[in-house]
């Protein structure tokens, strides 16, 4: 007795499943690593400060006081005092960082708002990263007297074959 042409089929069809089941199990997991990892290495953007439309920095006019500027701009990141008169810098950055790489700067802006003696706006100007170098605001250092790098531990050795530095004869 000759098989039909069903059977022949069903037969071939589960002789495929059986051999294809194992694959299926191993590429569906491998696929969701690979997209896992792949979504890992995506680049991230940071961004810090304030970050101003021209519309918002146009409302500063000249002649405005301090207390105006606060409330259309907000707190700034620094004050200083220049000439005679004061200043105040809005600082923002932006920062990409590819997946366990450092973060890169790739922009930063600082406006920076310049006011009269008495207390009213001058002008209002805007640096970005190509106006000058970049620098870090805070250095986390704190200044000394010493020349180099003199430790207290080699000046207080360099003093004991002095004469007279040791009771002060």
């Amino acid at each position: 007795m000759r098989p039909t042409a069903k059977a022949t089929t069903m037969r071939s069809a589960a002789r495929y499943h059986r051999i294809m089941q194992p694959a299926r199990s191993f590429v569906l997991p491998l696929i969701m690593a690979a997209v896992t990892a792949l979504a890992g290495c995506a680049t991230t953007t940071l961004k810090h400060g304030q970050h101003y439309t021209q519309a918002e920095l146009l409302q500063i006019q000249p002649g405005m006081s301090q207390d105006e500027v606060r409330i259309a701009l907000g707190s700034p990141a620094t004050t200083s005092t220049v000439n005679s008169g004061a200043a105040y810098y809005y600082i923002s950055s932006i920062r990409k960082q590819t997946a366990f790489l450092d973060p890169k700067e790739v922009d930063r802006k600082v406006v920076a708002v310049y006011f009269s003696p008495v207390g009213s706006v001058e002008r209002v100007s805007q640096y970005g990263l190509k106006d000058g170098k970049v620098f870090d605001f805070v250095d986390r250092s704190t200044p000394s007297a010493t020349k180099g790098d003199d430790t207290i531990v080699k000046m207080l050795f360099r003093n004991l074959g002095r004469r007279g530095s040791v009771f002060g004869q």
